[in-house]
């Protein structure tokens, strides 16, 4: 049975999301300062742009080639030039640390959730959260569940969370997971007020 993903909400960026773990891992890596469903159609403007979404002619494209590709509108990103930088280092990354083979980061070795969110916070552009949260939505929405991988994921791998992208899986979920980011920045906000 065919992946199926709601993290675009376009029928055609989530297909591809679930067919190249390049695109789900770049989608993620957009997911900062703009919606959700926005970052995850970043990839799929790359992969028509490009002709396919392949991490070897990312990592090789001329730099300046690459950034004037993800701020032709619509652009890849609100901040083009500094996330189509995140994405072609990530790409560099990915081809001298795993030739090139995204699923690597979970596959290789047998590894256990801890040691594939230690893989993840190493990739460029890769924070602690963004590493807890993707390695979430593998074992909840990809089916990559390895040892202790919802503890490593901390609170975004609790069963029936409404966290993160991690997930949706409808329109539903996704507006339940706006408001629990709403509800959490208020209280921050509050937070800080007193």
């Amino acid at each position: 049975m065919a992946l199926t993903l709601h993290l675009a909400g376009t029928p055609a960026a989530d297909e591809l999301l679930a067919a190249n773990p390049l695109a789900l891992l770049i989608g993620m890596l957009l997911d900062q300062q703009i919606p959700m469903e926005v970052a995850f159609t970043g990839p799929k403007k790359l992969d028509d742009r490009l002709g396919g979404l392949d991490v070897h002619t990312i990592a090789e494209m001329d730099p300046e080639a690459f950034l004037a590709l993800c701020a032709t509108p619509p652009a890849v990103h609100r901040f083009p030039g500094s996330m189509g930088k995140r994405i072609q280092d990530l790409c560099v990354y990915l081809v001298e640390h795993y030739d090139g083979r995204t699923e690597a980061i979970w596959t290789e070795g047998d590894p256990d959730g801890k040691q594939v969110l230690k893989r993840l916070k190493a990739l460029p552009g890769y924070g602690d959260q963004k590493a807890r949260i993707f390695l979430a939505l593998l074992g909840k929405q990809i089916g990559v569940q390895l040892p202790g991988w919802r503890e490593a994921a901390g609170a975004y791998g609790d069963e029936g969370s409404r966290r993160s992208i991690a997930d949706v899986v409808d329109d539903k979920t996704l507006a339940e997971v706006r408001e629990f980011k709403k509800a959490a920045k208020a209280a921050a906000k509050a937070g800080k007020g007193s």
